[in-house]
C-alpha cells in the first residue's frame, strides 16, 4: 500500500517546495467522546489520551511547517445521536475542525459519520466504535478505527469462555447498535463452536431497577451471565441486582464494561468474574504508559492508547499528504499506518513527521500495535482479565 519514493535531488527539491508551500499555522482537531453519559468514567482518559498525541507533535514543531495542534472538544453523549450530530456539526462549522477523533460509542459514530463527516468531507477516526455495521458503511473513504470491530470481539469472547471451560451463558445487551452487534457477533461464534446461549435478553440504560430483567435471565440459566453493556449504565445495573438476588455470580464483562469503577462500586463481590478489553503488550503499550503517567493520567484506561493512536494518524496522514484538508490526507491514512516503512511508537511522532517530510514510509505501531485491514476496520488486540482481591487485573493477551 506504500508508494515507493525515487531518492533523487530533484524529488527532494520538489518534496522540500511542497512543504514549504504547506505551511500551516494552526491545526484543528475535534475531539468528540461521551464526556456525559454510559462511558463517562473512561472518557478522560481517552481525552487525554488523544491530547497527548497532540501536544507532543506541537512541541515538536514539525506538523506542516510549524502548525499548532489544538484541541477542540465536544461530547457525544454516547446514547444520544441528535445531540451527537449537532456537537460534531459545531465543531466542524463552528469551531472549523480539520478532522474527529471519535465518536466512541457506535451508534452515535454513525450519526456523526453519514449526517456531518460525509456532508463535510471530514476525516473521521474512532478510537471505540467498535460495531461491526462501521465496517461496511457508506464512507467516502473518510471512516477509521484504533479499534477492532466486534466480529472480533465475539470470537475472543467465544475463546476465552471455552478455556475456562464454559460451555452455558446467558446474555444480555444494551439495546443499541453497540450492544445488539456485541451480542449477534458472540452469539454466531460460541454456537458455532458448540456453546449454548441458554437466554438472549436486551436492557435499556438508565432504569432504576433491573430486577425484571435479571429474573428473565435466571430463568434460562448458564453458568456465566455474558453483559455486553456500559460500565456506567444499565450493565452495572444488571450486575447489581444479579448478585443482589443471588441470580448470578460469575460474570464475563466485555470492552464497555471494563473500567476502574468496577472495583469501586463492586470490589470483592466480582472475584472471579473475567473478560477482556483492546490492549497489546507489545512495546509501545509500556511507552504509552509512561508518557500518560508523565501527563498525569492513567495510560491503561480502556480505549486510551487507541485514542492517542487515533490522534497521531490524523496527523501523520496529514504530513504524508503535505496538507491538513481531509480531501487530501484521507488517502494517506492507510500509508503511515501499515508496514512497510520504519516502525513508529509513542513518543516518537516527532521522528515520524520528520521521515516523512523528507520522503521516507513509516509503519506506524504506537500504542495499540495499529494495523489497518479494511475500509473502517483494524486488527485489534485485546487484553484479558480477572477479578481477584477485589480489583482488576490483566493476565494475558490475545
Amino acid at each position: 500500500m506504500k508508494k515507493l519514493l525515487m531518492a533523487t535531488s530533484a524529488v527532494a527539491m520538489m518534496a522540500g517546495s511542497a512543504f514549504a508551500a504547506g505551511h500551516t499555522e494552526e491545526v484543528k482537531i475535534g475531539v468528540i467522546l461521551g464526556f456525559t453519559g454510559p462511558l463517562e468514567s473512561i472518557t478522560p482518559a481517552m481525552g487525554a489520551g488523544a491530547e497527548l498525541a497532540m501536544a507532543e507533535v506541537t512541541e515538536s514543531g514539525l506538523l506542516l511547517g510549524g502548525a499548532k495542534v489544538t484541541s477542540v472538544r465536544g461530547d457525544s453523549t454516547c446514547i444520544d445521536a441528535g445531540a451527537a450530530t449537532a456537537a460534531a456539526e459545531r465543531l466542524v462549522t463552528s469551531d472549523g475542525v480539520n478532522a474527529i477523533m471519535g465518536a466512541d460509542c457506535s451508534g452515535v459514530t454513525g450519526a456523526i459519520l453519514q449526517n456531518v463527516a460525509r456532508a463535510n468531507g471530514v476525516v473521521m477516526i474512532s478510537p471505540s466504535a467498535t460495531s461491526p455495521g462501521l465496517s461496511d458503511a457508506e464512507d467516502d473513504g473518510l471512516f477509521f478505527r484504533t479499534a477492532p470491530s466486534d466480529a472480533r470481539q465475539g470470537v475472543i469472547i467465544t475463546n476465552i469462555l471455552q478455556d475456562r471451560g464454559v460451555s452455558e451463558v446467558a446474555l444480555t445487551y444494551t439495546n443499541n447498535d453497540y450492544g445488539k452487534g456485541l451480542a449477534d457477533a458472540f452469539q454466531a461464534s460460541f454456537e458455532a463452536a458448540g456453546g449454548t446461549v441458554t437466554i438472549t435478553a436486551a436492557h435499556e440504560d438508565g432504569k432504576a431497577d433491573y430486577s425484571a430483567e435479571v429474573g428473565a435471565l435466571a430463568s434460562g440459566g448458564g453458568e456465566v451471565l455474558v453483559v455486553a453493556g456500559y460500565v456506567d449504565q444499565g450493565g452495572s445495573g444488571i450486575i447489581r441486582s444479579a448478585l443482589d438476588t443471588g441470580a448470578f455470580d460469575t460474570f464475563y464483562l466485555p470492552d464497555g464494561m471494563v473500567g476502574a469503577v468496577l472495583n469501586d462500586n463492586f470490589g470483592a463481590e466480582l472475584n472471579g468474574s473475567y473478560g477482556a478489553y483492546p490492549g497489546t503488550d507489545n512495546a509501545g503499550a509500556g511507552k504509552f504508559v509512561e508518557l500518560a503517567a508523565a501527563a498525569g493520567f492513567d495510560g491503561t484506561g480502556a480505549f486510551s492508547p487507541e485514542s492517542y493512536d487515533a490522534a497521531a494518524l490524523i496527523m501523520l496522514a496529514m504530513q504524508a499528504a503535505n496538507s491538513a484538508d481531509s480531501a487530501d490526507f484521507k488517502d494517506h491514512v492507510f500509508d503511515v499506518a501499515n508496514a512497510p516503512g520504519v516502525e513508529i511508537m509513542p513518543g516518537e511522532l516527532a521522528k515520524g513527521l520528520e521521515l516523512l517530510a523528507a520522503g521516507t514510509d513509516i509503519d506506524y505501531v504506537g500504542a495499540s500495535a495499529v494495523e489497518l485491514i479494511g475500509p473502517g476496520e483494524s486488527a485489534g488486540n485485546y487484553q484479558e482479565i480477572e477479578f481477584a482481591d477485589g480489583v482488576y487485573s490483566t493476565i494475558g493477551y490475545r
